[in-house]
């Protein structure tokens, strides 16, 4: 009885390192989700007015429940092809950072600046991208998809794009 005590002991103990490393990301890996995180979510933000191509060639780095929220977020922007009916151009102003991580998912924050133009002219806001990526773990894959994708404009004394 004492000698399987023991041996239960010792799988609990040896196991226990095992388990946190799989619970929390090392810097690296967590630096290159955030990395890719960022390069996807800036270039889901460039596109040129009528370039339906363009626009969704950002899809690859969407869960598909994520890209059908970014896309219903653009209803009334697109026309019957699917093309943007403007251009937009996002420019981060520095790197992403990290918000939170729950259940795997990265939210990372990013601040700059969006101007979006079209027939009718052109404006230009103090943005931020809000974007929760989910490292896709399946092989071959791209290593990260976008679950969830959210621009914020911000005024004033807002802190949000900051």
């Amino acid at each position: 009885m004492r000698a399987k005590l023991k041996f239960v002991l010792m799988v609990v103990l040896l196991s226990v390192p095992a388990f946190a490393q799989n619970a929390t990301r090392s810097g690296s890996d967590q630096g290159a989700i955030v990395g890719l995180g960022q390069k996807a979510a800036v270039a889901a933000l460039n596109f040129q007015q009528g370039d339906a191509d363009g626009f969704t060639r950002a899809r690859k780095d969407f869960t598909p429940d994520g890209w059908k929220n970014f896309v219903k977020s653009m209803e009334g922007f697109l026309d019957e092809k699917g093309a943007p009916t403007f251009t937009s151009s996002f420019v981060a102003a520095r790197d992403a950072t990290v918000v939170d991580e729950k259940e795997g998912v990265v939210h990372i924050r990013i601040p700059g600046t969006l101007t979006q133009s079209s027939n009718l002219g052109k404006t230009t806001y103090k943005a931020a991208i809000e974007v929760y990526v989910l490292p896709n773990r399946a092989p071959g894959g791209r290593p990260i998809k976008i679950q969830r994708f959210e621009q914020i404009t911000c005024a004033g004394a807002s802190t949000a794009c900051q």
